[in-house]
Formats: C-alpha cells, sequence, structure tokens
C-alpha cells in the first residue's frame, strides 16, 4: 500500500499524547480486531493501543534531531493473530516551532577596505543560519540589521552584504572599525529569536599624502601649563642675580601669568584660561623683569628693569564638532504617522578645515528604534507610532561626528515630549452619593460636581456640564454650570418625600475642551433623605421615616403587642356573640309563643333532593308521619310538628310559581342562591289558628277583631314559606 504523510507539531507535547488513530473498515466495533505498530520508535517513541488503533508519542519530539519517522501498522484477529489486511507504512513529519535563535556560525569577522572608498562599497556578506525548518512559516526567516556602525556602515536586511556608508574615511585619522550585526528571524517582528556578530572593519592605505615638514606643535595647551620660557640675563652672581618677572597689565594679565625658576632664573609663561583659536589666534603682551634686591647706591644709574615684548600664537587643533545648542527638546503629537519629521538638531566644525559633520543616533539612548536621523541634514523623525500614555518623554542622544576625523565626535541630548491627542472621554471625578432633603428649597444647589479626564492637562483646558434633556421641561432636578471646571445639581422644586419616591436619576452630559471635543453621559443617583432644620443628613433609609416622631424602638414594639392583644380579644368575643345566637333558636317545646322557623340550610339547587322531602311540596296529604330532615340530626327529645296540609294546594303552587317568575326576571337580584320568604296568606286551615293566644285555657275569651282596624301586618298570619330560590325544601304549614 502507499505512504500515508501526516503532519503534526510535537516539539512541548506532553507524554502519552494522542496523535492519530487507525481504523480498518473490518473493525465491526466487536473487539476482534486488534492493531500492531513497528517501525522507527515503536515501543519507544511511539505506542499504540492495540483495540482503538491510538497512536501515542511517549516523550516530547524535535525536528531539528529527527524530522519524520517511518512506521508500519498493521490490523490482526485479536485471538489468532492473524493479519487482516496488508501491512500500511506511514510517515509521521514533526512540524517546526521557532526554537532556534539565528547563529552566526563564522564569527568574529574580520574585512578591510580602501580608504577614502566611495559610499556603498562592498565590505563583506555576512550570513547567519536557524535550525528551524525553512518551508515553514518564518522560522528560519532572517533579517539583518546594524546595532552599533553607523553611520560609517549599513547592512543589507536580506542579504546580510556590508557596505561602506560614508565617503572619505581616511585611514591616518581612524584605521579600525568595530560593527555589531544582528540577525532577527521571523521577518525580524516582535517576539522573534535573535543573534549578534562582531565584524573589525580596517581601512586599508592608499596614497593620498603628499610629503611636508613638520610644524611644531605646543608641548601644553592646559590650564596651568608652562607655554613658553623668557630669561633675562643680569651679570651679576648671587642673589644680586636674581630676576622677578612680571606681566605688564594689558592684554595678556587676564589669559597668562608668569613664574620665576630659582634654580636658572627663567620666566615661566603659564596659561589661566583655555585659548580657543576659532576666538582669537594670537595674544602680544609685555613682561618685566626687575632685581629683587635693589642696592639704593646705585639708583642714580637709572631703573633696575628690562621689558620685553612676548606674542603668543594660538595654534589649531582638531576639536569635536559643536552643536548649536547645549541641548534640544521637541514635541510631537502622538499616533503621529511614520516617517514624519518632528524636528533637526546642527552642529559644525569650527575648525580651520571646516570639515562636514554626520549625525546618528546613539543606539543604547533609542533600543527599540523610536526615531530615525538624517545623516547628512541632521533632521530627527519618527520610525514607530507613538503612545503618551506608554511613553510620555524620550531622550535620545544625537552624535556629531567630523568627516575629516571620525574619532572626534559630540553628543547632545535630545528630548522628545509626545504631546497628548483628546482621544479619552471625560468622566466623573468620583462616584457621588448625592441627596437632597425632604425640606429642600426651589433654586437650592445639592451637590458640586467636578470632571477628570485620562489625557494629558493643557493649557485652557476646561469642562462644561449640562444635562442632556436641556430643552426638555423638567420638574425636578437641573445642572448648572459654574464656568470654573464645576458644576451644581439644583433643585426645580421643593417637597420632595420619601414616601412618594426615594430615588431619582440625572443624566450629567460632560464634554471636554480639546481640539476635537469628547463628551460622555453619566448617572448622577440621588436620594431623599430626612434632614436636620440647619440641613444636615439624619438619615435617608425608608424604615426609618417614622423615627423623627420620638418614639423608640421599644415603644414601637409594645404598641405593636397590644394592638395584637385588641385584635384577640375582639376575634374571641365575635365567636362568643356567635355561639349565643345559635343558642337563641327556639327548638324547645316550653316556649309558648307563636314562632316561624326558618331553615337556613341552602340547598344545593333544582337537582338537589336531599337536604328536604320533595312531597310536601307535591302534595301535602301524603305527608308521612314522624318524618325527620335529612341533613341534620335530630335531637332527642323532640318531635317534629306535625305538619297539616292546606285543602288547596293548587292556590299554593300558582303563589310560589308566580313568585318565582318574579325573582328569575329581577335583574338586580344576585346570580347566586339566595332565600326568599312568601309570606302567603291562605283561605283557611285545617288546624285554624296557631295562635298561642287560644291555647291558655281558664282565661276570660277577649275579642280580638280591633286587630283588623290596624292593618293587613296585624292580621292572623296563616302561613309563612320560606323557600330558597330555584332550591325545592319541604313546606310544612305551621
Amino acid at each position: 500500500m502507499g505512504k500515508i504523510w501526516v503532519r503534526f507539531i510535537y516539539l512541548q507535547a506532553n507524554r502519552a499524547t494522542q496523535i492519530l488513530r487507525l481504523h480498518t473498515d473490518l473493525d465491526k466495533g466487536q473487539s476482534a480486531v486488534k492493531y500492531t505498530l513497528s517501525g522507527e520508535g515503536a515501543g519507544t517513541i511511539f505506542t499504540i493501543d492495540q483495540i482503538t488503533g491510538d497512536i501515542h508519542a511517549l516523550r516530547s519530539l524535535d525536528r531539528e534531531e529527527k524530522p519524520y519517522y517511518t512506521l508500519r501498522a498493521q490490523a490482526v484477529n485479536i485471538e489468532t493473530n492473524r493479519p487482516l489486511e496488508p501491512e500500511s507504512e506511514f510517515v509521521i513529519k514533526v512540524q517546526d516551532i521557532n526554537d532556534n535563535e539565528p547563529k552566526f556560525l563564522e564569527g568574529p569577522y574580520t574585512a578591510s577596505v580602501p580608504e577614502m572608498s566611495p559610499v556603498g562599497t562592498y565590505v563583506m556578506k555576512v550570513m547567519a543560519t536557524d535550525a528551524d525548518d525553512p518551508t515553514y512559516g518564518n522560522s528560519a526567516r532572517v533579517v539583518y540589521s546594524i546595532l552599533h556602525g553607523q553611520p560609517y556602515f549599513s547592512v543589507d536586511p536580506k542579504t546580510g552584504v556590508i557596505r561602506t556608508a560614508l565617503p572619505n574615511m581616511d585611514r591616518e585619522m581612524k584605521e579600525l572599525y568595530q560593527v555589531l550585526i544582528q540577525a532577527k528571524d521571523m521577518g525580524g517582528q516582535l517576539g522573534g529569536l535573535a543573534g549578534t556578530t562582531t565584524i573589525n572593519i580596517t581601512l586599508s592605505d592608499v596614497n593620498d599624502n603628499p610629503p611636508r615638514f613638520s610644524k611644531s606643535e605646543p608641548l601644553y595647551n592646559s590650564v596651568g601649563s608652562a607655554i613658553g620660557r623668557i630669561k633675562a640675563h643680569d651679570l651679576d652672581t648671587g642673589k644680586n642675580a636674581e630676576v622677578e618677572y612680571n606681566i605688564v597689565p594689558g592684554d595678556g594679565g587676564a589669559m597668562f601669568d608668569i613664574t620665576t625658576n630659582e634654580h636658572n632664573q627663567e620666566g615661566i609663561i603659564m596659561l589661566k584660561k583655555p585659548l580657543d583659536y576659532e576666538t582669537k589666534k594670537a595674544y602680544t603682551f609685555k613682561v618685566e623683569a626687575s632685581n629683587a634686591h635693589l642696592d639704593p647706591r646705585f639708583h642714580n644709574f637709572g631703573p633696575f628693569k628690562d621689558t620685553a615684548t612676548v606674542k603668543i600664537n594660538v595654534l589649531d587643533v582638531d576639536e569635536p564638532p559643536v552643536f548649536s545648542k547645549p541641548s534640544y527638546a521637541m514635541d510631537v503629537y502622538e499616533d503621529t504617522p511614520q516617517g514624519t519629521i518632528i524636528g533637526a538638531v546642527t552642529a559644525q566644525d569650527l575648525d580651520a578645515g571646516n570639515s562636514p559633520v554626520r549625525y546618528s543616533i546613539d543606539w543604547k539612548s533609542d533600543l527599540d528604534s523610536f526615531f530615525d536621523i538624517d545623516p547628512v541634514r541632521g533632521t530627527i523623525s519618527t520610525n514607530e507610532l507613538l503612545d503618551r500614555e506608554s511613553i510620555a518623554q524620550h531622550n535620545i542622544s544625537v552624535v556629531a561626528t567630523k568627516v575629516n576625523n571620525p574619532v572626534l565626535t559630540s553628543r547632545v541630548a535630545v528630548t522628545v515630549h509626545v504631546l497628548d491627542i483628546n482621544e479619552f472621554p471625560p468622566e466623573l471625578a468620583m462616584p457621588y452619593e448625592t441627596f437632597v432633603c425632604e425640606s429642600a428649597k426651589v433654586g437650592q444647589v445639592i451637590q458640586v460636581i467636578s470632571a477628570r479626564d485620562q489625557d494629558l492637562p493643557q493649557a485652557g483646558q476646561r469642562f462644561s456640564f449640562k444635562s442632556p434633556q436641556e430643552g426638555v421641561k423638567t420638574k425636578n432636578f437641573t445642572i448648572r454650570d459654574f464656568g470654573n471646571n464645576t458644576a451644581g445639581v439644583v433643585t426645580l422644586r421643593g417637597g420632595f418625600k420619601r414616601r412618594s419616591q426615594e430615588i431619582y436619576h440625572l443624566p450629567v452630559l460632560i464634554e471636554d475642551g480639546g481640539l476635537q471635543t469628547l463628551s460622555s453621559t453619566s448617572t448622577l443617583t440621588i436620594r431623599v433623605c430626612g434632614c436636620d432644620t440647619d440641613g444636615s443628613l439624619l438619615t435617608c433609609s425608608a424604615e426609618a421615616i417614622f423615627l423623627h416622631v420620638g418614639l423608640s424602638t421599644g415603644a414601637l414594639i409594645a404598641i405593636l403587642v397590644c394592638i395584637v392583644i385588641l385584635l384577640v380579644i375582639v376575634v374571641l368575643y365575635v365567636g362568643v356573640r356567635r355561639q349565643k345566637k345559635k343558642e337563641t333558636l327556639m327548638t324547645s317545646k316550653e316556649d309558648i309563643r307563636d314562632n316561624v322557623i326558618h331553615y337556613d340550610d341552602e340547598g344545593g339547587g333544582e337537582e338537589d333532593t336531599h337536604a328536604f322531602d320533595m312531597g310536601t311540596l307535591r302534595n301535602p296529604k301524603v305527608i308521612k308521619e314522624n318524618l325527620f330532615r335529612r341533613d341534620v340530626k335530630p335531637e332527642l327529645g323532640l318531635c317534629p310538628r306535625r305538619p297539616i296540609a292546606s285543602q288547596n294546594s293548587a292556590d299554593i303552587s300558582n303563589f310560589i310559581n308566580q313568585r318565582l317568575q318574579e325573582h328569575d326576571g329581577d335583574t338586580s337580584a344576585p346570580p347566586y342562591d339566595s332565600l326568599a320568604t312568601y309570606a302567603y296568606e291562605g283561605e283557611g286551615s285545617v288546624a285554624e289558628s296557631l295562635s298561642s293566644i287560644e291555647s291558655v285555657k281558664g282565661e276570660t275569651e277577649e275579642d280580638y277583631d280591633y286587630l283588623n282596624e290596624w292593618g293587613p301586618r296585624f292580621k292572623t298570619l296563616d302561613m309563612d314559606v320560606v323557600v330558597p330560590r330555584r332550591t325545592c325544601i319541604d313546606l310544612y304549614l305551621l
């Protein structure tokens, strides 16, 4: 069978990590097939699960140690070990990661280039090797750069070819240059690995100088050193020959001084201040010599002193270039595009030769290469995007080098201030806890607010405050801008009550004063609180609203206990009253008064035939004797009254039907079952009058006809009927 190529990154894998799975069509999932593995690293580096076919790595792999492994796998019968299919061969290729830095295997290097060579002259080529896989990603793509050696040499970032960058380099001025080259993988991107090497470049000599007579050079040129000698000869001997030297006040008195050598009586001219050829090229002054010990006898011979004129020529020496300023300060806005010129430095050679000057940035002061400089014009430009929040100030060092004498260099400090741009909106200076008193007046300032901004504060910057609802009629609060970067929350009404509303939310729009105005909206939470008469905060909690009346917590608890006791007494009293009402029901035989017994049991509707005997309503004459109610347990000793049927049941039936129709058609009647009492006075009763007036024997009969004159309400009631609406009950004639 053909090879199966498998790519897998496995450089930092843990032990027993699964890398792939083998499977055969003969495996039906019944554990009848097992897999075997052989080849490079089988059993030591790779292992296989015989049942599932999963291949695991037993240790970490290194592509640089071995880039690929050839393995063979086969599916066999788990019981007989007979092959089920031919052996398959596959290759596990270890995929590369960037774990090797570029290396200069032949460094350090030595090279030579003729002096006075033009710009771009080939010096040599360096090459760095990277052990990572060059065919995968950028792990082995190397970019070259020069870290030290500018502005004399340059390097091609792709090929590593080193060339001269300055013209007319003179071997007599400087012969040896040391260049530091860096090779960085990942195409020079951030996170790549780097390696460095050193190249020692020597300028070889060419015949560029004719023969000349050498000029005398000053032996001493430092302050306090002797620059010349003068001697006045005296024919005397001993102490009479001792001479004193003095400089006559004038041109050279401030720059030079003279002393006497006691051994040979020479006058030694000393330098008091440094000389500058570019300022003054020559000095002329007079020196006076006189005897220290005078004899008065010979005063008439004339003055015992002599004068000589001394001329000192200042010789020019090579000095480093001089910058026009002792230091430079430049400003640049953050996020300025790459390549923008932000300023320039200027240096010149004040010597007679007036050598050209070349500029470079000391790489140690700008490790991240934020800036670049033009070597001829001295203009400084940005090389990366700057961020004030990361680095607000860059301090770099610019080097000026004389072309005629590269050994002579001077440095100047350049400070680059990264100016802020308005990129952050303002916000409240702090989370305010604002409250308004219930007794607040209209127009009262209840809170003073201020703002802050993460941008760099600038002169004249200010914040303005307003309500985003300006122009919309509001009734509670508003924002008043004081014009000094603060604002106040002002009430538009009074009479705030915690019971009505405890919390108000007030949006505040804040704008900054940048060139591009930014704004943000914050929300103030205003709580309604109780305050003293002088406006001091007492409490803002809702549960403490009633505490200001003077009641303590204990008093409130006592009041609540009393209320509970009163409620219990009322409940008990109502229960006793209900119990007494039940006991006053006229159920005793001994009560001789006329009674109308109302059955308070409400029936279940027209279909309810269990609560009452319906036969009484149908035919009063067939009422059974001793018939008890089915829904009430009869009491012992009490016998129900025997109902007496009316002799004209048709009359009663018509009356009841008429009254039922009236109630059914009444729209004001409730929809539920209710009791309706039909006070029907019949034509007569077989039981005659049930009045208790005639039940008393032995008393004189009294005429009650006068009751008829009192009206229908005082006539003898023959029968009361109590019928629940839409419910049939037993009808008893009393």
